[in-house]
Parts: structure tokens; C-alpha cells; sequence
């Protein structure tokens, strides 16, 4: 059944199971009254309704038939899933599915897992740890946890972002579907005679990124993908342009099969698995065709999915270039979407937040729910306040690129960023030994191992939204060198935050698969691309921008970098810019007899405030700096 053919005949469907069946009692032989049957799927409000019995749910474990024999034993690979379903769910009673694929289940003691490689997550390898079966299946979904290749009780060999990863889960969405065949654990069929074959993907770091690695194939079944922090380029997970990020061994994705691949692939797997350490080394840092089948932007074209993509603008693991440049792409081709940016780092913000946006998505795309869903605010960023704002579309339509460029000292800086290009040179000196806080601190003062531009102090706030660009003009007195740029908010010469990071080896400044040499004492140009951000530097703030060559903290060190000399009026920032407006008094008015709970916001005095506990009777403005409530500034 097509697609759209599918979700039409769910959302007449639904309303013939609403009137059939809720609260229905069957009359039993001899006038008894018995039990009442299971409910059908409720909806109210535009949201499926908690009516199923979680005690009463169906639990199973199958394992499913691959296409795939990626451990080369001659036998196709079958994937293990376990399920939770509604109790009644049958031929008669159908539902939808929410499938969350992980590589996470390999039960190992935490001393065989400790020190040997950092991880997305923390070992979660616990079934049914999380909150989408609580969630769900009260509410008429089926909710699958799935061992990918390689991992937990499934055969195979895991890939790290390759085929046999995301043929796993190609797998499971084929036999909801009835394209396939799985068994129980006593060979017996198992038939998912209960499922419609509509599919959404839930995930959180490596498991939202096979949400998107699927979505790329275009599969017929998988209508969403709801994706956490998840990756969509290996390169850009472990490299910056052309450069390692620190946190990654050279050999880290091997490394991580070690880890997470299950005690038979570890056996039988060593050829595949060395073949995963050879490939990300390939190239060096460079990119190569072993990242090119593990990007998951380059046939966004083939996307039939909505992706609902969640990502923490403090997330310094899964950076957010992954979300940046996959919704680029999204865009560029149209896809159904929509992007919440949390102020979080690498963590699932809905375990403490309500789970009805997720819930209204899925309700919307796997069962056709007219919720007024896609009519929404495309995007919601949180502020480091805790507020939020929503925006039509992302990025909003007054963002423009603005040059600042690199200028001589000025603006309370060693050097200034300017409007207008002025001639000149500054030089720094690589170090490796130089932290990123001393790297920041006291940007007035020229430092040398690293150069520090502020541009004047603003009269209003400035939006940064979108990936800035950082264009450099160099004379490099070495054969090699990374050139680094941390966009930063000041205030009053301290730093606040800072806001981005990007680092390019020099000699990728043309292109990430090809070096070219430098040639000391000759002038070159490179592109550094910082992180894509949502951001706002507030009146009263200076917009910073500090220049070096190595950061240890950040990335791998180049041990041939030297000294590089900066042509100032050649060299600037392009930042995608607007003005943020002031936040108007439109928020509810304090009111003394009112109670306000944590993160309530109100209007008072001119002001707009937020509560961080429960509160009454406490008056905005007379708590001091340490009480109830957070001044969010004038309205």
C-alpha cells in the first residue's frame, strides 16, 4: 500500500476503532458480565490517548531474517528484537511501531568496558531503560528495541555506520511489513499479523543516527525518524577539515567494536573489524570513500521520511555540525522537518520534559492524526535562561551574513573586528601546551600563541543563527599547520561562553580528500567553518573571535606548526546575523495570590522573570541574586 494511501486508510480507521470499541464490555454465557475487552486506540484533543495497560502488555523476542551475511559464514544474519505491544493487538486490532536500533546491548562488566574508548553514551545496556515503551504503548504503539549486527544476541558483524548497521535494521522494518520472516526462540514463525507497517524511528547518539542512515534508503514503512543528538557524517564526527578532533583515536570506530561487538563477532568478525580500523586510517584524516559511505547527507533526495531532529547546543561529542548540515540538506530538498535546540549537551532532553511533542509527531505521521502538527513553528530553541523561542522557519528570514573583519588593535581588544577592512598583519606562534581558558582569558592583552579580535560593544542584541565562517589570509613559516577559531561572547573583557569552534589543517584548504603543501613564506587563504549555532549576544556584550593553530583540548596537534602571520584587512568573519528584538511584556503579570511553578515565566516592573522552584507571594526583583526568581532582562 503507498504511503500516503496507508496513513488516509489509519485515519478513517481510527475513527470506526474509537466508536467500536472503547469501553465495550462482552457478555459472558450464562449472563455474566466479563472482563472488559481491550481497548481500541482513543483519541482526543488531536493525541492518542494512555488507555492500554502497560501490566497488561504484550512482551516478545524475535529474531529476524536478514539479508545480510556480514560475517561471511555462508548463512544470512538474523537480528534479534524485542517487543512490547498493546494487549489485544492482533489481525483485528493493528497498531504502529516506534523502533529505537542500538548497538548498546552487548552485556560486558563495566571494568571490560572502562578506559578503553570513549563512547556516545554511558552504557545503557538495559532493555527497556528508557521512556518511549512507558510512553507508547499506553497509548496504542508497539515499541521495538533492536540489537544490531554484531551486538547483544544478534549474528553478524558490527560496521560502525556501514551496511550491516543499517541492513539490521532494514530487517526489522521489512518484517513489520511482511517482507521477511523471524522466528521465536523455538523456531517457531513469529507473524507481525498485529502491526500496520508504519514505522517511526526514536533515538538518542549512535541509535538516532541509524534512524537517519535508514531514512537515507528511502525504505517503504518509515514514515519518521525522530533523531537525538545522532550523527550524520562519520567524518564530521571524528574529524574536523582535515584534522582529528582530540577525543578520537586514530583507530577510534575500531576501537569501538571492541567494545560493543558481542563475544561471536569478536571471533568471528577479526577480519572485518581490522578492515573498519584500516578504512577511517585510509586517508590520514583526510576523507575518503571509506566517510563517503558512512554520510548519510548525500542522498537526502532519496528521503521519503519526516525527521524531527532534537540537538544540544552545548553538545561538544555529537557537535552540532551534524544537525546543522543534515538540515541543510533537508531544506535544500524539502523534506517535512522540524529542529528543537535544547541548551543541553549530549543527553535525551525528554526524559525530563514532557514527551507530548514526540508523542503529537509520531501521532501525526504513523497513524495521519490531522493534529495541526506541520503547522507549527518549524523551530524551538532554548535560551541558556531556560526561556524559549519558536521560529516559522529556520533559520529566521532576517538572518544575513555579515562581514567583521580582522583589524589591529581597537574596541578594548589586542586586535578589533571592524565593518570596513584595514590594512595590516598580526603573527602568532602554535603551542601545544596552551589551554583553551588561557587561550580566551584577557583578550585586550596580545598574547603569542594566539590572536583575540572584539568587535564594539553592541547597543542592541545580535542573533547569530547558522554556521559562521571564518575566511583567513595567512603566511605560514612552516610546511604544515591547523589554523583554529573559537567564536566567543565577552562581556566587560571576561568571556561568557563560547559560542563555536572550527579547525583546518592548512593543507585541506582546498579540499578534505587532496592536501596541498604549504609553502613557508608564501601567502594562502583558508576557510575555517565553525559550528552551526542558534545564539544571542546581548546588549552590553562584545562579539569575540580568538585565532590560533593547535588546541589540544580540541584537536589533534600538528607538531610542524610554527608561526603564522595574519593579513588583517584580507582576513575576516562572516557570521549569519540579525537583530533580536527585545522581548515584549506579553508574558502573564506577577500576581502575589498566584502559585508558579519551576521555569514559570511572568512580567513585573518592566521585566520579565523566571521561577526556578515553586513559589507564591515572593515579589520579582526583592529576592536577591540567589532566590526564586531569574531576571530574564527589560520588556
Amino acid at each position: 500500500m503507498a504511503t500516503n494511501a496507508r496513513k488516509r486508510w489509519w485515519a478513517g480507521a481510527l475513527a470506526v476503532v474509537v466508536s467500536a470499541t472503547m469501553g465495550a464490555v462482552v457478555a459472558a454465557p450464562g449472563g455474566a458480565v466479563a472482563a472488559p475487552a481491550p481497548p481500541g486506540i482513543v483519541v482526543d484533543d488531536g493525541a492518542t490517548q494512555p488507555v492500554f495497560s502497560p501490566a497488561a502488555a504484550v512482551q516478545e523476542t524475535v529474531h529476524v531474517q536478514s539479508d545480510i551475511d556480514s560475517d561471511a559464514d555462508g548463512v544470512l544474519d538474523t537480528i534479534t528484537a524485542l517487543v512490547i505491544r498493546p494487549e489485544g493487538t492482533g489481525p483485528g486490532l493493528q497498531v504502529a511501531s516506534i523502533v529505537k536500533a542500538s548497538p548498546y546491548w552487548t552485556v560486558q562488566t563495566p571494568a571490560a568496558r572502562s578506559g578503553q574508548v570513549v563512547d556516545p553514551l554511558v552504557d545503557p545496556a538495559t532493555h527497556w531503560s528508557g521512556w518511549l515503551d512507558e510512553y507508547f504503548v499506553p497509548r496504542g504503539y508497539a515499541v521495538l528495541e533492536v540489537e544490531i549486527a554484531g551486538t547483544g544476541t544478534s549474528e553478524g558483524c558490527l560496521s560502525v555506520g556501514g551496511a550491516s548497521d543499517v541492513r539490521s535494521v532494514a530487517a526489522v522494518v521489512d518484517w513489520l511489513n511482511g517482507r521477511t520472516t523471524a522466528t521465536y526462540a523455538d523456531g517457531s514463525p513469529a507473524v507481525a499479523s498485529w502491526s500496520t507497517g508504519s514505522v517511526g524511528m526514536y533515538g538518542v547518539s549512535y541509535d538516532g543516527t541509524l534512524a537517519s542512515q535508514l531514512a537515507e534508503t528511502g525504505i517503504d514503512g518509515l514514515e519518521t525518524i525522530v533523531s537525538v543528538g545522532g550523527i550524520s557524517s562519520w567524518y564530521d564526527y571524528t574529524r574536523a577539515q582535515g584534522i582529528g578532533y582530540r577525543d578520537w583515536a586514530t583507530r577510534y570506530m575500531q576501537g569501538f567494536t571492541s567494545r560493543w561487538g558481542n563475544a561471536e563477532s569478536q571471533l568471528d568478525c577479526v577480519t572485518q573489524y581490522q578492515g573498519v580500523g584500516d578504512g577511517e586510517t585510509q586517508a590520514g584524516w583526510d576523507h575518503g570513500p571509506f566517510f563517503v559511505a558512512r554520510d548519510y547527507r548525500d542522498d537526502v533526495d532519496q528521503v521519503t521520511a519526516s525527521v524531527f531532529l532534537v540537538h544540544g547546543q552545548r553538545d561538544d561529542n555529537v557537535k552540532t555540525t551534524q544537525w546543522g548540515r543534515y538540515w541543510d540538506q533537508l531544506a535544500a530538498h524539502d523534506v517535512p522537518r522540524r529542529v528543537y535546540l535544547h541548551d543541553g549537551a549530549h543527553v535525551d532532553p525528554f526524559y525530563n520534559e514532557s514527551k507530548d511533542p514526540v508523542g503529537r509527531w509520531m501521532d501525526h505521521w504513523l497513524y495521519g492524526i490531522d493534529n495541526g502538527v506541520m503547522d507549527e513553528p518549524q523551530a524551538t530553541v532554548e535560551r541558556p535562561d531556560g526561556t524559549r523561542v519558536t521560529e516559522a522557519v529556520w533559520p529566521p528570514v532576517a538572518t544575513t551574513d555579515t562581514s567583521l573583519h580582522l583589524g589591529p588593535a581597537g574596541n578594548g581588544g589586542a586586535g578589533s573586528l571592524t565593518a570596513a577592512p584595514v590594512s595590516g598583519s598580526q603573527q602568532f606562534t602554535s603551542s601545544t601546551a596552551v589551554a583553551e581558558t588561557t587561550m580566551l582569558a584577557s583578550p585586550g592583552t596580545a598574547q603569542g600563541y594566539r590572536l583575540a579580535y572584539l568587535g564594539p560593544t553592541l547597543t542592541s542584541a545580535r542573533r547569530l543563527s547558522g554556521a559562521a565562517r571564518i575566511e583567513v589570509t595567512f603566511t605560514p613559516a612552516t610546511a604544515s599547520t591547523p589554523l583554529t577559531a573559537l567564536l566567543v561572547h565577552y562581556t566587560g573583557g571576561a568571556y561568557t561562553r563560547v559560542v563555536a569552534r572550527g579547525s583546518l589543517d592548512a593543507k585541506n584548504r582546498n579540499s578534505l580528500t587532496t592536501e596541498t603543501p604549504l609553502t613557508p613564506g608564501q601567502q594562502h587563504t583558508g576557510t575555517i567553518l565553525l559550528e552551526p549555532k542558534d545564539y544571542v549576544f546581548p546588549a552590553g556584550s562584545q562579539i569575540g573571535l580568538v585565532l590560533t593553530g593547535n588546541l589540544y583540548e580540541f584537536v589533534h596537534a600538528d607538531s610542524q606548526a610554527g608561526q603564522v602571520t595574519v593579513a588583517l584587512g584580507a582576513s575576516r568573519a562572516i557570521l549569519p546575523l540579525a537583530a533580536a528584538p527585545a522581548p515584549a511584556c506579553t508574558d502573564p503579570a506577577w500576581a502575589a495570590a498566584s502559585t508558579y511553578n519551576t521555569n514559570d515565566v511572568v512580567s513585573h516592573g518592566g521585566r520579565r522573570w523566571r521561577a526556578q522552584w515553586w513559589t507564591q507571594n515572593q515579589e520579582p526583583g526583592t529576592t536577591g541574586q540567589f532566590g526564586v526568581w531569574v531576571d530574564l532582562g527589560a520588556c
